[in-house]
């Protein structure tokens, strides 16, 4: 397979326009909308080879911002087709996704210098940061809360099943009525993140924030570049509080974990949230070193033979066979995981391991295909086909 040629074909082949908007859909089988993060994942691809489409993914992802700021995390462009995920106000989700949008942006004016664009997105982009810094941290501590699961990318993950009130064992079906169940609570609240957080669910996810953390310097780069003195001051200063809140909150026993509620009591579920951080430096050298070497890369727990788990094979919760029982985030390989990982890893020096990812990666889309996530035990593809993420081992190239 080339991996290169297939990837860019896909990217092709899921490339929709509607109402002069041009943006691609993660799946055709499973997946026929604009997701928040996935559009970033491919527009950070797409800046490597076709930098006018990474632009006009970015403008139709910001082409449906709320007055108030927030990105929502799915756009129903084609508002005729019934889906599970069909919630909130009339032709886009009530729920944001992690902010990986000025990544986004500063990734394709780094590859494809443009100025114009930057300035075009620059007051979208810092009008969300500030919403979620504003209206995600009601109390001021500096760590910014979802109020679903979803919210996070993991809607099944484990570290959430404490603040569904869920069972490690849980059947699906059993998960699914707790998290329907939430969201008509979001809804009754009408998606007011202070009054959800407070009575249904307050969790400060720790990839959220991190990936947040990444952003946020993005953002003061941009500011930088377009000589917008405040916006820049805003991103850093804020980049760096939420960075320390995390140490300070989120950090014990040499990782960083989620955590729920006015106390933040952590979720201490192991899953890949502990090598998030490393996406945006935050651990220290040493730190680094001991994360890496005794869990990353330990095979009873995160390192399986065809990737890294998305949860440690130690807990309860851990589910290889994935889709098979209805689980995807409890155990499975994903690409998004794998990429963060991948470039945590060459920002510490790891190189080495680094390409371990990648390898491990391009034998997954060789052995199964461009699959929505995979078995880490036996390489097989489960859920969506022609799913887009694969295509991230474009941006698994630089040492």
């Amino acid at each position: 397979m080339n991996i290169l040629l297939e990837a860019r074909r896909l990217l092709e082949k899921n490339r929709r326009i509607t109402g002069g908007y041009q943006y691609t859909i993660p799946s055709e089988e499973h997946y026929p909308y604009q997701w928040l993060w996935d559009s970033c994942f491919h527009a950070i691809i797409l800046a490597q080879f076709d930098p006018e489409a990474a632009r006009a993914e970015m403008r139709s992802l910001l082409s449906k911002q709320f007055e108030g700021g927030m990105v929502p995390h799915i756009i129903y462009w084609m508002p005729g087709i019934l889906h599970l995920f069909r919630w909130g106000v009339e032709g886009t989700s009530s729920l944001t996704q992690p902010p990986m949008l000025a990544y986004a942006v500063w990734e394709i004016h780094r590859r494809n210098p443009d100025r114009a664009f930057l300035e075009s997105v620059y007051p979208s982009l810092l009008l969300y940061y500030r919403f979620l810094i504003e209206k995600r941290d009601p109390r001021d501590h500096h760590l910014i809360g979802i109020i679903n699961p979803d919210e996070s990318g993991e809607d099944n993950s484990p570290r959430f099943d404490a603040p569904l009130f869920a069972a490690p064992d849980i059947s699906y079906k059993e998960h699914l009525a707790l998290r329907t169940k939430l969201v008509d609570e979001n809804t009754a609240c009408n998606f007011d993140a202070e009054l959800c957080m407070r009575n249904y669910f307050w969790v400060k996810d720790a990839p959220f924030n991190a990936i947040l953390v990444e952003n946020l310097r993005a953002l003061g780069h941009i500011a930088s570049f377009l000589k917008h003195n405040d916006g820049e001051h805003f991103a850093n200063l804020h980049a760096e509080l939420i960075a320390s809140a995390m140490r300070e909150r989120l950090f014990e026993n040499g990782a960083y974990w989620s955590a729920t509620g006015a106390d933040y009591q952590l979720l201490t579920v192991a899953t890949w949230a502990h090598f998030a951080p490393l996406f945006a430096g935050l651990y220290s050298v040493g730190e680094a070193e001991t994360l890496v070497r005794t869990h990353l890369l330990d095979p009873d727990t995160f390192y399986a033979p065809f990737g890294i788990r998305t949860v440690s094979k130690k807990e309860k919760s851990y589910r290889a066979e994935g889709y098979t029982n209805g689980f995807s985030w409890r155990g499975s390989v994903w690409m998004a995981p794998h990429w963060f990982i991948y470039r945590g890893l060459l920002r510490y020096g790891y190189n080495t391991e680094a390409a371990n990812i990648r390898e491990k990666s391009v034998a997954l889309l060789e052995k199964s295909g461009f699959r929505e996530c995979f078995n880490p035990e036996t390489g097989e593809g489960q859920g969506a086909q022609g799913f887009t993420w694969g295509a991230l081992v474009l941006d698994m190239n630089e040492g």
